[in-house]
């Protein structure tokens, strides 16, 4: 579902993706790891076409990010980190306006997806509120429910139980749980445990490099009854000095 080839990102000198390759099948949840600055969220913005690899591609659905971007955004589901939002809007005004965007223009598609969009994410009882006046975890969730609003095949979330409470986080894992059968999904976050509890597979960036492609399984007998996030500091400590 979606085949990551040899992926690069240069930012003047700065080389911040360095030749990142993998592939996630429908059915996989991926948990894409590593410390700040590392190349997670820009290899997500380049898989999603939000910016150009300086080489390499990424192909979803069998569609070519670099030769046809929009047909790739068709295709995904994206949260972005501190995914933006217009707040002004009421949480439905917003997820009709994401409904027309992407092409749900009669009435009754564009309603029954954005109705499908709030009950998934419990987002009934702000439905008829503004969005400046949410609080963080609320706002995340719309940002998940536009995420979702078209039923892509593939999803790529950027942290998506940040600003979440313990119940709300829970919630979010089980529904990314639920849907991973008929979907292949890219999930990054600093939360270990998470990965655990719901991952298929753990990809570990470092320096811009894939440093570990594993079964979660496979990751914690790196190091019989350390911790996760012990682990995780021996394999990135050269990112993290």
């Amino acid at each position: 579902m979606i085949e990551v080839k040899g992926l690069v990102k240069n930012f003047g000198a700065k080389r911040a993706v360095d030749n990142i390759s993998f592939s996630v099948r429908r059915g996989d949840i991926v948990g894409f790891l590593g410390p700040n600055g590392a190349g997670k969220s820009t290899t997500m913005k380049m898989i999603t076409g939000f910016i150009t690899p300086t080489a390499g591609t990424a192909i979803v659905d069998g569609h070519d990010v670099r030769r046809d971007p929009v047909a790739v955004k068709r295709v995904i589901g994206y949260l972005p980190e501190s995914a933006p939002a217009y707040g002004e809007m009421t949480v439905g005004e917003f997820l009709g306006f994401i409904a027309d965007v992407r092409g749900f223009r009669g009435a009754d598609a564009r309603a029954e997806k954005v109705e499908r969009a709030i009950r998934l994410t419990h987002l009934e009882s702000v439905c008829h509120q503004t969005i400046e006046t949410l609080s963080k975890g609320y706002r995340q969730r719309v940002g998940f429910a536009q995420a979702l609003l078209h039923d892509p095949p593939a999803l790529i979330l950027d942290e998506p139980t940040d600003g979440l409470d313990p119940n709300q986080k829970n919630e979010v894992r089980a529904l990314i749980k639920s849907m991973a059968s008929e979907k292949a999904v890219i999930l990054s976050t600093h939360i270990l445990e998470e990965v655990e509890a719901i991952c298929t597979r753990i990809i570990i960036v470092s320096q811009g490099k894939i440093v570990v492609d594993e079964t979660p399984a496979e990751f914690r007998a790196r190091q019989p009854g350390a911790r996760l996030d012990e682990i995780f500091r021996s394999l990135t400590v050269g990112d993290m000095a």
